[in-house]
């Protein structure tokens, strides 16, 4: 694994492999099947504290650098997808905060992460996908509170979240500029869970719809000020996508090495077929592919580290990573055979696994829209 991390990181990286290789990879297979939230398996995660990887030392984390991080989540994914995307979702919950958020919200949700909670991030709605400034949800002003009316749609974590950031329209009129945030923790009053998705892939990640019906929130549960929640939620998105990049060129490494596991032991006119150069072809872009989208994951988390801009660095890793991703999961599927396509085999799951991975945090035809953006300039 091409990543440069600390000697603690490394230490923590052997910890996750045996507990992914011990907890995670073969148990994943049933919860796979069956759709159940694997609670076990999170609370052992949550014994490790594999839920506060991102949160900053000052607030109780561990304190990090995000390629450290990202060389973890990519071990986790590598074991199941859909549990490296719940460890990361919970970081993603917490970035609107940790950007736009007082001292006393960071210190909050940073808290409720530390003691064994989840975060979710929720901006998307039924008619507001790519289209993020579309949102009904609104937020009304009464006195000292807001009372927030909508429901939101395919929120990762929304069953078993500690908190929520949530995005509502605090003036309609005013488009993506009428847009703001809000912090608001789980039980209360009018906030609950709707609708939970039976998913493709990833099922190992609770996806839900979160419903507000006259949900009253104090005025501190504004995150910044009224009207800079599309700001907040496109600065999350932009660090957001990086790791959803990592997550699926770790699908791709489990993808090829199981590839490369069966190629050398299916033996075909009279050979493994791996002795075949068209299957070496295969394998060899495989590893050009992950390695590229690892280095391009590595290199947006390094601008972040750094405080520089990273929103097309960002988009590219992520579209890249999840293209590949794709690509590399369709070969191992092909090189399997027909037995690539049998549910005893376990690379029909990446290939679901991996699907999902060029749509949510922005489709990959948006990521090509902001590179574009980014590219040509204003003009």
């Amino acid at each position: 694994m091409a990543y440069f991390i600390s000697d603690v990181a490394k230490d923590l990286l052997k910890d996750v492999h045996d507990f992914c290789e011990k907890e995670v990879k073969e148990q994943s297979k049933e919860y796979d099947r069956t759709g159940e939230w694997p609670k076990e398996i999170y609370q052992k995660a949550i014994d490790m504290q594999l839920q506060t990887l991102e949160v900053p030392k000052e607030y109780g984390g561990p304190g990090l650098d995000r390629v450290s991080v990202a060389a973890l989540i990519e071990e986790m994914a590598k074991a199941d997808a859909g549990f490296a995307t719940t460890i990361s979702a919970s970081g993603l919950g917490m970035k609107p905060v940790l950007i736009g958020g007082s001292e006393e919200q960071k210190k909050r949700a940073c808290k409720l992460i530390m003691d064994g909670g989840f975060g979710a991030f929720a901006l998307t709605e039924p008619g507001a996908g790519s289209d993020a400034g579309a949102g009904k949800t609104v937020a009304v002003k009464d006195g000292d509170s807001y009372v927030i009316n909508g429901r939101k749609c395919f929120i990762t974590n929304g069953g078993v979240a500690s908190f929520y950031c949530i995005t509502a329209m605090t003036d309609k009129s005013a488009g993506t500029r009428g847009m703001s945030m809000f912090f608001i923790e789980k039980g209360t009053p009018g906030l609950s869970t709707g609708h939970e998705e039976d998913k493709m892939g990833i099922r190992t990640s609770n996806t839900c719809d979160v419903v507000l019906e006259d949900c009253r929130v104090p005025a501190s549960s504004l995150i910044g000020k009224e009207g800079k929640g599309f700001k907040i939620a496109m600065m999350t998105l932009d660090q957001a996508r990086t790791w959803m990049g990592c997550v699926a060129t770790g699908i791709a490494q489990r993808c090829m090495e199981e590839a490369i596991a069966y190629g050398k032991q299916r033996i075909q006119f009279g050979k493994p077929i791996l002795k075949n150069e068209v299957m070496k072809f295969k394998i060899a872009d495989m590893e050009i592919g992950i390695e590229t989208a690892r280095q391009m994951v590595a290199h947006a988390l390094t601008l972040m580290d750094k405080g520089m801009p990273h929103s097309k660095e960002s988009a590219i890793a992520k579209c890249y990573a999840s293209d590949m991703a794709m690509k590399v999961a369709t070969e191992a599927v092909q090189m399997f055979g027909g037995y690539g396509y049998s549910r005893e085999y376990p690379v029909e799951k990446f290939m679901r696994d991996a699907k999902i991975f060029q749509i949510f945090e922005g489709t990959n035809e948006i990521q090509r829209i902001v590179v574009a953006n980014n590219t040509i300039g204003k003009f």
